[in-house]
């Protein structure tokens, strides 16, 4: 078998992306954010804002795809993702991610797509949108797309996500059988170990329920939606013991003031905290966690954060075009 003729990198190499679909989260951050800033340094980081995985879900309203990008890695930097370590930049502005995701889609089997289950779980979630698409059907492929062209060697990931990864490897043994070469090595998975974080009302959090705290926020908001929050559903009274293991607001505290976390639940075990003063005093720790995000927004002109895209589009295309050639001789697309 033919080896991949691409350059081989001494660092590994890892690519994430997030769709920009609305204002990012404390989900976001304690789950991908933190575990991006973390791998810097250790790996070499390509991480994408994925407007084509967004235009799949916002086709019929995509009018603030482009704001929701920069606004996305205003806090991507705010969270510390450093452009200068790390290649930032946006999927639509690098043309090789479709054309191999057509070579992809060529080569891919159908019954391997139609068996990716998160397909039929975001059509029965997402509700109020037309997602039963040519696209929709096909955006795990259009992943392995991504991740293959800068041959990537692992991809963070959650556990609901390795069902797409697996396709993505099942990809690449596909693409080297039919064209006897070893184009691309086969990703692995970084699972990300992130703190379980609900949603305000207890539920899973989506920006499609509602129920997030943007990490945008005006202290106003945040504050009003700290006093909304579901608590401790066994405690009626304020001198009833709470039960800070169930409580939604005693796991934020476990999250974001781990050091302080031990003293809060065990007041709230004694009924020495009630729910009202857990929620005001979350809510004035949450303005404080989430200040620099809005010091961020406020010091990033939106020509800054186009010009550390287009940097970066300019060095992952670099890369792109090196894989893609590759493929296109395999594939008799170009000469050999």
């Amino acid at each position: 078998m033919t080896p991949v003729t691409g350059k081989i990198e001494a660092v590994p190499r890892v690519l994430s992306g997030m769709r920009p679909t609305g204002p990012l989260h404390l989900g976001h951050l304690v789950g991908a954010l933190a575990n991006w800033k973390a791998l810097q340094g250790r790996y070499d980081c390509f991480f994408m804002v994925a407007d084509y995985h967004a235009l799949m879900s916002e086709y019929e309203h995509p009018e603030r795809i482009r704001e929701w990008s920069c606004d996305n890695v205003a806090d991507w930097l705010a969270a510390g993702i450093d452009p200068s370590r790390s290649v930032l930049f946006r999927q639509s502005d690098v043309p090789e991610h479709l054309e191999l995701f057509t070579i992809l889609a060529i080569t891919t089997p159908l019954g391997w797509v139609e068996r990716v289950p998160t397909y039929k779980e975001q059509l029965r979630e997402i509700e109020g949108r037309d997602l039963a698409t040519y696209g929709f059907l096909g955006y795990p492929v259009l992943q392995a797309a991504d991740i293959l062209l800068y041959r990537a060697h692992a991809v963070p990931v959650g556990e609901d996500q390795l069902p797409h990864l697996e396709l993505a490897r099942e990809i690449v043994r596909r693409v080297q059988f039919l064209t006897k070469r070893e184009l691309f090595p086969e990703p692995k998975a970084l699972l990300t170990e992130a703190p379980k974080l609900l949603g305000t009302d207890g539920r899973k959090m989506s920006k499609s329920y509602g129920n997030t705290i943007a990490l945008s926020a005006s202290p106003e908001q945040i504050r009003s939606t700290a006093q909304k929050m579901f608590t401790d559903p066994l405690r009626i009274k304020m001198t009833d013991p709470g039960h800070p293991e169930t409580c939604n607001v005693c796991n934020y505290w476990r999250i974001f003031n781990p050091a302080e976390a031990d003293r809060l639940w065990e007041e709230c075990r004694t009924s020495r905290r009630g729910c009202v003063q857990n929620k005001r005093e979350l809510g004035e720790h949450l303005v404080r966690v989430t200040e620099p995000f809005r010091a961020s927004r406020a010091r990033a002109a939106k020509a800054g954060i186009e010009r550390i895209l287009q940097e970066g589009a300019e060095r992952a295309r670099a890369v792109a075009r090196e894989t893609l050639a590759d493929v296109k001789r395999a594939f008799g697309l170009s000469p050999a």
